[in-house]
């Protein structure tokens, strides 16, 4: 007779989803049992056990990120379901369709204070659009199609919790009775397009516009093609936020890439100049680097209703999906005959290419340029490659030098900002697309909190994969750069060793310990050979980058709160003072020069205002 743990497994199925990624425990014990029976039986999912639940959790985000799938995490009872709310959030956050299903102690426990028992309910209500507890055969069916079918269409993590003795009970077909639902697999639809009186009021007000400018995010993936459409017919620049960065190819000549503090000169001018804002897809949160209040007419299209018109006062917001809503807008677009400010954007866009390229050329007294590692890097990305980051100066790197090309893709945990999921996405990355190079960026601090462990799920697992290329680069500077830099420039506050210090590991030889191939990077002059031997090589290879930590992750534009608090936490006993002025203006060429002179409060101007 099949348990309901049997029945849930085959629901899954039956709802497209061939792979999991869980940790057992005995509070999920009886459907850990369940999927192995399944498995034994060639009738199971694809069971992936990490290091620790938190990365089931990041992995299952990362999945439903790169493959459009519902990702779908298991853990047992507490305490291994708290430890996936870190990757839930990612996925709340990211909007992204997960489901967890966790253990609990047995029904008899609840509310007694039993050993591992806890309010699962109460815990999970604010991460999850949807969480419900399984208390009855009858009602499994129901709940996992609910939760599923929320996912999909919230864009959201939900949580089934399953009491172990309900594991073991006998499944049921439910019944045409009181009480008693009979549920569906069919997701709701997901095409949404606005109306046709919004669309047309839409196209009047992008015709009208002479600077049009769209800002992409992660929202218009699979629609590419009409985000480039759109844009030859508008006259449009296009700015994509850092999620958003693999939705328009990198050759697109009018294509700034990021905005804001690791985005590009090119975008801030866009945003400042422009006088119709389009927000395809995207929730970007830091209002500082949107148009001023009534400099630009703004339209926005997104399917989660929630987002729409929170981050600038749009004039018109279109409920729907970006790929729908384009396709039924095109039509009514005139093509732009003048393209000056198009012409001007690529221009820009060149002349900004050139200083990051120069900025690569720079050398330090201590470490390899990280921003030259990247930048080889980029270089030698092949077709279809997968670049996942971190959130430290990994991440600004990754903005100013990381260039994807159709094809490709690249992502990092988005209004979250962790430091934990570069290596997690990348794992989970390589499970989807086994057939293809998946390249992780990451901080030696991001290494050390869940990086190293998750090279042993990589040995683990390495022989399911078609293409055995996984390439680890870890930025190797003994310092949560990103950290000290923030308490500098938005806080005033000098580096403080105690909190910022990375202990020095070597991670190269942590590699070769699990039979991987080590490449230790110590000086700029070494870095095109190791890339070169890590892509060349058919397995896994981790390069220990040894890098300068006081390259300034600079903004496109120094303000003056930013001049300020950095000059004051250089004159308040900064440990690395010497070291970060001399750096920060070695790191800076061409027009960077007056930016550095802003920085360290000496002073100079732009068109736009004090540096």
């Amino acid at each position: 007779m099949p348990t309901v743990s049997d029945f849930i497994i085959e629901r899954i199925r039956e709802w497209g989803v061939t792979r999991v990624f869980g940790f057992p425990g005995d509070g999920i014990g009886a459907f850990d049992g369940a999927l192995g029976r399944a498995e034994r039986h060639d009738g199971g999912l694809e069971y992936i056990r990490p290091t620790h639940e938190e990365i089931c959790a990041l992995m299952a985000t990362a999945h439903a990120k790169f493959t459009g799938e519902v990702g779908v995490c298991i853990a047992t009872s507490s305490p291994g379901a708290f430890h996936l709310l870190n990757g839930l959030y990612d996925a709340q956050m990211d909007n992204q369709p997960v489901v967890a299903i966790v253990g609990q102690q047995g029904l008899a426990s609840v509310g007694t204070f039993n050993q591992q028992e806890s309010n699962l309910e109460r815990v999970f209500a604010d991460v999850a659009a949807y969480v419900q507890t399984i208390t009855t055969p009858e009602q499994a069916e129901a709940v996992i199609d609910i939760a599923f079918r929320t996912a999909i269409a919230r864009h959201q993590p939900t949580v089934v919790i399953l009491p172990h003795d309900v594991q073991a009970m006998d499944a049921v077909t439910p019944g045409a009775k009181h009480w008693v639902s009979r549920s569906s697999v069919a997701a709701a639809s997901a095409t949404i397009t606005p109306p046709a009186e919004a669309i047309a009021h839409a196209a009047e007000i992008i015709n009208a516009g002479e600077k049009v400018t769209f800002l992409v995010g992660a929202g218009a993936t699979g629609a590419t093609d009409e985000v480039l459409e759109a844009a030859r017919l508008a006259g449009a620049g296009i700015i994509t936020a850092l999620r958003g960065k693999d939705v328009v190819p990198s050759d697109i000549p009018y294509h700034t890439q990021q905005l804001g503090l690791l985005g590009s000169l090119p975008s801030l001018h866009q945003i400042k100049r422009c006088d119709t804002i389009v927000l395809l897809g995207t929730n970007y949160p830091y209002g500082e680097f949107l148009p001023a209040t009534g400099q630009a007419r703004g339209i926005q299209v997104d399917i989660i209703p929630e987002h729409l018109g929170v981050r600038y006062p749009t004039e018109l917001n279109l409920w729907g999906d970006v790929k729908a809503t384009l396709t039924a807008l095109i039509p009514l677009l005139r093509a732009k005959e003048d393209l000056g400010w198009q012409e001007k954007i690529a221009e820009e866009m060149r002349g900004w290419e050139r200083e990051m390229l120069a900025q690569t050329d720079v050398t330090f007294e201590t470490g390899a340029n990280p921003r030259k590692v990247i930048h080889e890097l980029n270089q030698r990305l092949p077709e279809n490659a997968i670049v996942t980051a971190d959130a430290g100066t990994t991440a600004d790197w990754f903005g100013h030098h990381i260039r994807l090309r159709r094809g490709m893709r690249g992502d990092l945990s988005g209004r979250l900002a962790t430091m934990l999921a570069a290596m997690p996405y990348a794992v989970a990355a390589k499970f989807a697309y086994s057939d293809r190079t998946v390249v992780c960026t990451i901080g030696d601090g991001a290494f050390q909190m869940l990086g190293m462990n998750e090279l042993i799920t990589v040995k683990k697992y390495l022989d399911r994969w078609e293409n055995g290329r996984f390439i680890v680069v870890v930025m190797h500077n003994d310092d949560l750069a990103q950290v000290s830099w923030e308490m500098r420039t938005e806080d005033g506050n000098p580096l403080w060793e105690g909190s910022q210090d990375v202990q020095s590991v070597d991670y190269a030889g942590w590699a070769e310990l699990l039979g991987f191939r080590g490449i230790r990077l110590h000086d700029d002059a070494s870095v095109g050979a190791a890339m070169d031997e890590a892509f060349a090589h058919d397995g896994v290879t981790l390069i220990d980058a040894y890098v300068s930590k006081n390259v300034p992750p600079l903004p496109p534009h120094i303000t003056v709160e930013y001049a300020k608090n950095t000059a004051k936490a250089l004159l308040s006993g900064d440990p690395s003072e010497l070291a970060v002025i001399r750096d920060s203006a070695a790191a800076l060429v061409t027009e960077q020069v007056e930016r550095v002179k802003g920085a360290l409060h000496l002073g100079g101007r732009d068109d736009d205002g004090p540096r």
